[in-house]
């Protein structure tokens, strides 16, 4: 039983390997466009100070697209968003235009826990909402 729960542990350390890999050429990806959005943003700064220094007009402050110097979008805590964020996608078990996973549930009455297809019956449709009532 031990060296069968070795295998198994094995088995999903390969698959999260594979996965990394599968992820890694978008994660760096995002990352390019990040940083190459805050070099568009300060090359901009740059050359409009340029401006500002040889020309007595006055220019705006800074293009709505970009950032400002204290808020880069190019930060270890924004790559560690997008890395999450798309490990958290990579790994759902609902996938658009895939059967809807069976997942478990507890009843209110009696605190038991059950599947979700359990609660459609025969001709009736199964209808779940996320919504909130407030």
């Amino acid at each position: 039983m031990h060296q069968h729960s070795g295998v198994c542990t094995m088995n999903e350390v390969l698959k999260q390997a594979i996965a990394y890999f599968i992820l890694l050429p978008r994660f760096f990806v995002t990352a390019l466009m990040l940083w190459l959005l805050d070099f568009l943003c300060v090359r901009r700064r740059i050359l409009l100070h340029m401006n500002r220094s040889q020309e007595a007009s006055q220019l705006p402050e800074e293009p709505a697209v970009c950032v400002s110097d204290s808020n880069r979008m190019f930060t270890l805590e924004s790559l560690r968003a997008v890395w999450y964020g798309q490990r958290l996608d990579f790994f759902k078990a609902a996938h658009t235009g895939l059967e809807a996973p069976n997942t478990e549930v507890i009843k209110l009455e009696g605190q038991r826990k059950a599947k979700i297809l359990e609660f459609g019956g025969g001709q009736r449709p199964l209808i779940l909402n996320f919504g909130s009532c407030t």
